[in-house]
């Protein structure tokens, strides 16, 4: 603690001793008559992945029972949590996202969950969701109060190009016939999302712009036409990293009134390296207390809570 006394203390002493007439008086006026951008109320938000127990980084394997497919919607716990950040926006989706296929009557295909694959993106095969879960789900959100981004298929029925360019249309009709079946339910989906890093040079798998925003025209005619007159879902995209031309071209591909809103995402800590990890549990576990001797005999003390 005296270490850090002997280091502050000339920094201390010298800004002590900068004059005021140094300093100009300002004047700075607020015009508050005009709104520039709001938060809304849901603006904490968490989401719920597809990752299954056999996803591993860096020797570790992390995931558990904590998944779209096997999370344990019954902990009170889990719903009391939700209820305590009302209203939380939950997005379901993630890196495995493009490779869900939904239990739809028309699939035709087993409903199998993910599997270990060397040669699938990001080494799973596809997984499926049964409309059974996709109940249980609802219900926690129902209960809850969860405002709900779902994140859709958006590689599905393309054809790989090259390492990690897909192309070709997207086969709209198994998430035709789930959304179909979500809004038959009355389930409340805030915004349907429509595929996971796949703009720019993507993660894993990218799309070209013209042809996704194309596709976003077809989502936005499927919601149009199952929803009706009510309240209809927002469409929201892409859901990955900023690519300022990529992005461009999107909206331009699409035109107006198709895509409600742009979704992009962003890492700051970066995508979890251990090394960083290590240093954030250290910094957690200092909580330093620095006193501090200001000139004139006050002493202020300063709590400096560090906290990941």
């Amino acid at each position: 603690m005296r270490l850090w006394c002997i280091f502050l203390l000339p920094l201390l002493c010298q800004l002590a001793g900068v004059r005021s007439e140094d300093y100009s008086d300002v004047t700075v006026i607020v015009r508050g008559s005009e709104t520039i951008a709001s938060t809304s109320g849901e603006f904490v938000c968490a989401t719920i992945d597809w990752w299954p127990p056999e996803k591993c980084n860096y020797d570790q394997c992390p995931w558990g029972r904590a998944s779209v497919l096997n999370l344990d919607l019954t902990n009170p716990l889990l719903a009391k949590a939700i209820q305590a950040f009302s209203p939380l926006r939950i997005r379901v989706g993630g890196s495995l996202q493009d490779q869900v296929l939904y239990g739809t009557p028309n699939l035709g295909l087993p409903c199998d969950p993910f599997t270990k694959v060397s040669s699938g993106l990001f080494e799973f095969s596809q997984g499926c969701i049964t409309l059974e879960r996709w109940d249980d789900i609802n219900d926690l959100f129902l209960n809850t109060g969860a405002v709900v981004t779902f994140g859709l298929n958006a590689l599905q029925g393309r054809h790989q190009i090259r390492k990690g360019v897909w192309g070709g249309p997207w086969n709209s009709s198994n998430a035709r016939e789930f959304i179909e079946y979500t809004a038959s339910k009355n389930y409340p989906i805030d915004s349907w999302e429509f595929g996971n890093e796949l703009s720019g040079s993507g993660v894993g798998a990218s799309v070209a712009a013209e042809q996704y925003g194309k596709d976003l025209v077809v989502l936005q005619t499927i919601v149009n036409e199952l929803y009706g007159d009510s309240s209809k879902p927002l469409v929201v995209a892409p859901g990955g990293f900023y690519d300022q031309k990529w992005f461009a071209q999107l909206l331009e591909a699409s035109g107006p009134n198709v895509l409600n809103a742009v979704t992009h995402h962003i890492y700051n800590l970066g995508a979890g390296e251990p090394f960083l990890d290590i240093m954030l549990a250290l910094l957690l576990e200092k909580i330093l207390f620095l006193c501090l001797c200001i000139q004139g005999g006050t002493q202020l003390c300063l709590t400096s809570i560090l906290v990941r």
